[in-house]
């Protein structure tokens, strides 16, 4: 991963624009950007995505309920849920308003504020231990369910911020962790070799089999 120098600022908050993509587009492009909290930063580095309607897997697929009335838009807001009856997650949701699409951030590569992040998660042996999973990020930034709906580039407490390292030209590729559903698809994406994505067979990358035209654009 490119090493940079961590400004004050840490760069600028990412354009709403860019997240009103199809969640295929976003994801891979996500990589690399910062996930922000007070002082706590953290780069992207492994994602999956999701697609509503069209996505057996996506909490939006059945239509819009309390709970993930969130992925409906706009784009730029988080959606967190809880899971397995212990863990919270995060996603960015994006696509146009109404759409219900949201990327999963699956890990992130300390950057800043590493004390902080280790005393939310002291059970971490080392800093790549830290944010190597889903519900780890979370513990880490200290997300939880008071955050769902947070406009990640309204400059709040939590932000989605670029500071110019690009997202990999040839990202890793595989199938979706933790789902029963829509298991063919290869929509998650990582930082090849990166230290911190998260663990497991199911990271080894595979050969996409995917019977939904990706390349299409959003109608």
């Amino acid at each position: 991963m490119p090493k940079r120098i961590v400004t004050e600022a840490f760069g600028t908050p990412v354009e709403r624009g860019a997240l009103e993509a199809d969640s295929l587009v976003v994801a891979p492009w996500l990589l690399n950007k910062l996930l922000i909290r007070d002082g706590r930063v953290g780069r992207i580095v492994e994602v999956e995505a999701y697609r509503g309607a069209e996505d057996p897997a996506s909490h939006a697929y059945r239509g819009q309920t309390k709970r993930n009335a969130v992925m409906f838009g706009p784009p730029g807001r988080l959606y967190v849920y809880f899971t397995y009856g212990m863990h919270w997650c995060a996603n960015v949701v994006c696509a146009p308003d109404g759409l219900a699409q949201a990327v999963l951030v699956r890990a992130l590569a300390p950057v800043a504020g590493v004390e902080a992040m280790r005393a939310s998660r002291p059970a971490a042996r080392r800093d790549r231990d830290l944010c190597s999973g889903p519900a780890k990020l979370c513990q880490a930034l200290g997300i939880t369910g008071t955050d769902n709906g947070v406009d990640l580039l309204g400059g709040g407490a939590i932000v989605l911020y670029d500071d110019g390292v690009p997202p990999p030209s040839q990202p890793a590729t595989g199938g979706r962790v933790g789902i029963t559903s829509a298991t063919e698809v290869s929509w998650r994406w990582w930082v090849a070799g990166d230290p911190n994505v998260s663990r497991g067979q199911a990271l080894r990358p595979r050969r996409p089999r995917d019977p939904i035209d990706t390349q299409r654009g959003i109608s």
